[in-house]
């Protein structure tokens, strides 16, 4: 596709979009589905106070229950796949915004129906769920009972459903401050002066012209220290919030309650941290070798960015990429890459960037449906190659929990999801530079190496730092420290010193970068990009150097879905993350990739 001009959504070809028809093949079928919604919840409604009488009343209400959730499902999925294909299509955006309206007043009329399956004592229920009837709901009924010990009476459900939508306000105003008031101004460039915003914020960091990523440096935190009270008032409040819902349910702090759901122990966070403080040292390497190749007498928080090796221009279409995906992921045997493949080139698929399209990609899949893709691929991006593989990984997980799995407990969690992304990123990498290295192309070799050694570091090392921030951030809190402007920008400021070194020189604003990461407004989330990383280049490595054992080992993981909790699914695939193996195994990956780029550059 040219990528010169920027096709209104009504103009691009049907083979270069995806197919919603797999949803609904008209809005009108969309749209009685939607009003379907309220008689489901009303039925579901009749069942309160009968849900603890018998096993035949309480398996019917779960067959209702799940037809509810399988309609909320579809009606959504078809509303925001539309959207964000064209968030400047108003009919989309109001599809969208009614399902949530009609799920929020379907959901405050279900208010009694978890703390009402939960009164059940243990033993009937129990006993009931050993019935073959109950097949399809046993392990959803299992998962809810784990929760018990923190579910509250249906009166206290109620009001922390009803302060949910206040408890955004931190995040929300995050947002609109950060996204929308904020006014970061323009850097000198080529002679004019350009925006500075966030989206080119990454680019002028990238710049060859040191003084035009020191303009941008301080101009963008100059505007974040003029905030810088307010954002951390902003933050200190999202945190105090995770606290109040940690202590109203009766955790003990914070990380407990966001990892219990999940069964993720304390260990696996904690061991991520330890062991990469413990590999501190290859990321110190690394940043000497950025500043002696830069050639550079200090190197400043501004120069960790522009890369080390010029992007190799190398123009690769949607079809080729597609068949580097099907190469690249042989490992994993012809159904898997038949069906991945046949899905790019057949529906699956949101190719190009249009007028309005959200940017970026996402991997959405459902019970119904395909796992739908949305890219902005560009021919000319290598990166947007490893983009298709990373979002087919996602795609192909839920193809094999949906394929292998009843609705109620085919959804995996976001643990394991990064997972089965950065597996095939992985194998695309190593086959990208098995074919550099044959060719004789040293230049691309070395851009793969350095772009590897990048990925690798944003998302093991610096997610590492990220999740020890909110894990120190929040046990100040807990242990009634109160989260000031000072205190929260001088634990950010001594976590840059230790995890960039000696070599890097800090800016006075340059702690602020732990007042401007929306993802701090979800907490105790980024760590998982770090595990799934972890975990995917163990994986990587084993299925790749073993046999059918190994790859079979690799596909029960990806058929587990959510029918088993996330540590247990990848220790199937061979993987144990509560161990320090896979992360030090990871370490040890990203320590040779530093060694051959060393080699290369030096």
């Amino acid at each position: 596709m040219a990528n010169e001009t920027i096709p209104a959504r009504k103009d691009v070809p049907a083979r270069d979009k995806w197919d919603l028809t797999k949803l609904y093949t008209s809005d009108e079928d969309w749209e009685k589905d939607l009003k379907s919604i309220p008689a489901l919840a009303e039925k579901l409604v009749s069942y309160k106070g009968k849900l603890g009488e018998n096993s035949q009343t309480l398996l019917e209400a779960l067959k209702d229950y799940e037809r509810f959730q399988k309609k909320i499902e579809k009606v959504f999925h078809y509303a925001s796949l539309q959207h964000s294909a064209d968030q400047g299509d108003s009919s989309a955006q109001e599809k969208e915004n009614r399902v949530m309206m009609a799920y929020t007043q379907a959901e405050a009329a279900l208010s009694f129906w978890e703390p009402e399956l939960l009164a059940i004592p243990d033993d009937k229920i129990n006993g009931w769920i050993q019935d073959e009837q109950y097949k399809d709901y046993s392990v959803y009924i299992k998962k809810l009972l784990h929760l018990k010990p923190y579910t509250l009476s249906e009166k206290e459900e109620r009001i922390i459903a009803l302060e949910a939508e206040s408890s955004q306000t931190a995040s929300n105003a995050f947002s609109l401050l950060n996204d929308v008031d904020m006014n970061f101004g323009t850097v000198k460039k080529d002679g004019a002066d350009k925006p500075l915003t966030h989206s080119t914020w990454s680019t002028f960091l990238e710049d060859e012209d040191r003084t035009i990523r020191k303009e941008a440096y301080n101009k963008f935190y100059g505007v974040f220290e003029a905030h810088a009270n307010t954002l951390a008032a902003l933050y200190a409040g999202s945190v105090n919030n995770d606290i109040f819902h940690a202590r109203a349910r009766g955790y003990k702090s914070s990380l407990e309650a966001a990892l219990y759901r999940d069964k993720i122990t304390e260990t696996v966070y904690r061991n991520l941290i330890d062991t990469v403080h413990k590999n501190l040292d290859t990321l110190h390497r690394y940043y000497t070798l950025r500043r002696k190749v830069l050639k550079l007498d200090e190197l400043r928080h501004y120069d960790v960015y522009v890369p080390l090796v010029k992007s190799v221009k190398k123009n690769t279409t949607f079809d080729e990429a597609v068949e580097i995906v099907r190469n690249a992921l042989a490992p994993l045997g012809s159904e898997y890459t038949d069906t991945l493949c046949g899905g790019l080139q057949g529906g699956w698929c949101d190719r190009y960037e249009n007028k309005g399209k959200r940017s970026g990609a996402f991997s959405s899949g459902g019970y119904e449906g395909y796992p739908y893709i949305l890219l902005n691929y560009k021919d000319d991006s290598i990166r947007d190659v490893y983009t298709m593989a990373h979002e087919g990984g996602h795609s192909m997980h839920s193809w094999y929990s949906v394929k292998s799995n009843p609705f109620m407990c085919y959804d995996y969690t976001i643990f394991e999801a990064e997972t089965a992304s950065t597996f095939n990123e992985e194998l695309v990498f190593e086959y990208l530079l098995k074919e550099a290295k044959k060719a004789g192309d040293k230049k691309l070799a070395t851009y793969l190496t350095s772009s590897r050694v990048n990925d690798i570091l944003a998302t093991l090392y610096r997610q590492t730092m990220f999740a020890e921030f909110e894990l120190k951030a929040h046990e100040s809190a807990e242990q009634g420290q109160p989260l000031t402007t000072d205190s929260i920008r001088a634990i950010y400021r001594s976590l840059l010193e230790q995890y960039f070194g000696p070599e890097t020189v800090f800016e006075t604003t340059s702690d602020l970068e732990g007042l401007r990461i929306p993802h701090f407004y979800n907490a105790f989330y980024v760590y998982k990009y770090a595990t799934g990383i972890s975990a995917s280049l163990a994986l990587a490595k084993r299925v790749t150097e073993g046999g059918t054992a190994e790859r079979n080992d690799y596909f029960k993981f990806l058929t587990s879905g959510g029918s088993r909790y996330p540590l247990e699914s990848l220790r199937l695939a061979g993987v144990d993350m509560e161990k320090t193996e896979p992360v030090q195994a990871a370490l040890n990956t990203f320590k040779v990739l530093v060694d051959e780029l060393e080699s290369e550059l030096l």
